[in-house]
């Protein structure tokens, strides 16, 4: 349902992947200036809680991606 719902908003997986890996890239940024605006402990909490978005993204990205190709495969019968 909630596959679908992004799917029928224009959102594709393609999508979903590129919020992953700029996740990636988020958490190693705001790690690096929390890290010299902070101190060590709370700048690590910073980027691990922006690395645990990648995966949900990746997971979703697979669910689009699986939609879009039983979408295809329907519209081929």
């Amino acid at each position: 349902m909630i596959v679908k719902k992004l799917h029928d908003a224009g959102i594709q997986s393609e999508h979903a992947y590129a919020a992953a890996f700029g996740s990636i890239g988020l958490s190693l940024v705001s790690w690096l200036a929390s890290n010299k605006q902070e101190n060590l402990e709370r700048a690590d909490r910073w980027g691990i809680f922006v690395g645990e978005w990648a995966p949900t993204f990746f997971a979703l990205g697979l669910a689009l991606a699986n939609y879009e190709h039983s979408d295809d495969a329907a519209a081929d019968r």
